[in-house]
């Protein structure tokens, strides 16, 4: 991945009442702007990179997803719900570690992330349209222009756009009064007896391998994933995260409100 913030090596992020991560203070506050800016925790980095793989046969470039993101590693609970996270090198594709991924979007309008999220919205087109027979072929436009509505929908609810929601209601777009078959949204899937963790492009293999417990982390399995438990003082030992295996983690994305003000992408324009 190419380091183009070099001044941008640590991060406080803090686990929002949305259960999504958000950051609160950077190590480069001149050029970036922590309100409302999202950061992509590991497990849902695990379900994005399950997702994108629908988009492997139309053209996906594992290059830019790569590029589209910094990856960051824990380096200390700092209790009640905030993290140190640490800049580091690691392939968000194929490293062992449980990485967070934060946007590249350092300029909006023409940042890896704004480039990564008109990939995807261009290989979801031509997905949907070699999938259903549309009176008349879906367009650019038309999914840009309807996220749009639904993202504005958000804005007047008082709701910030996290990254981690903008890609999936990319990946996962269908029209109003259409639908995909489960077998159709996953070509090649294997049965559940068979599944392994799929790749993203040719070059790229994600494994999953048991992780030991420290004194910061533990992993257990719980349907809503990261999450923090209640603490009895200010001297907490540290954040209680979870980790189940590949089941299905899109009840997980259901964003509540909170008292945040909206971030939207420029990207798509």
């Amino acid at each position: 991945m190419s380091i183009s913030a070099p001044k941008l090596t640590w991060c406080i992020a803090r686990l929002g009442s949305d259960l999504n991560w958000w950051v609160e203070e950077t190590s480069d506050p001149v050029h970036w702007d922590t309100d409302a800016l999202s950061i992509i925790d590991p497990k849902q980095l695990r379900h994005l990179l399950d997702t994108l793989n629908i988009l492997r046969e139309y053209g996906l470039k594992p290059d830019l997803f790569e590029s589209a993101f910094y990856a960051f590693r824990i380096e200390k609970d700092l209790g009640k719900g905030r993290l140190r996270l640490v800049r580091c090198e690691e392939s968000l594709l194929g490293s062992e570690e449980m990485l967070f991924a934060l946007p590249n979007s350092l300029d909006e309008d023409k940042s890896t992330y704004a480039d990564f999220l008109d990939h995807i919205t261009k290989l979801r087109v031509k997905m949907l349209n070699d999938m259903i027979s549309f009176e008349q072929k879906l367009t650019i436009e038309e999914i840009e222009e309807d996220i749009r509505e639904r993202e504005q929908a958000d804005y007047l609810e008082g709701k910030s756009i996290h990254s981690f929601k903008e890609i999936i209601d990319v990946v996962e777009y269908v029209p109003d009064g259409y639908e995909l078959d489960s077998d159709e949204e996953s070509p090649g899937k294997k049965s559940n007896d068979e599944e392994d963790i799929p790749e993203l492009g040719d070059d790229y293999e994600l494994e999953e391998e048991d992780i030991e417990e420290d004194e910061t982390m533990k992993w257990e399995e719980d349907a809503e994933g990261f999450h923090l438990e209640d603490h009895e003082d200010d001297n907490s030992d540290g954040l209680d995260f979870s980790k189940d295996d590949d089941d299905d983690l899109e009840d997980e994305v259901e964003e509540e409100e909170e008292d945040l003000t909206p971030r939207r992408s420029k990207a798509r324009k």
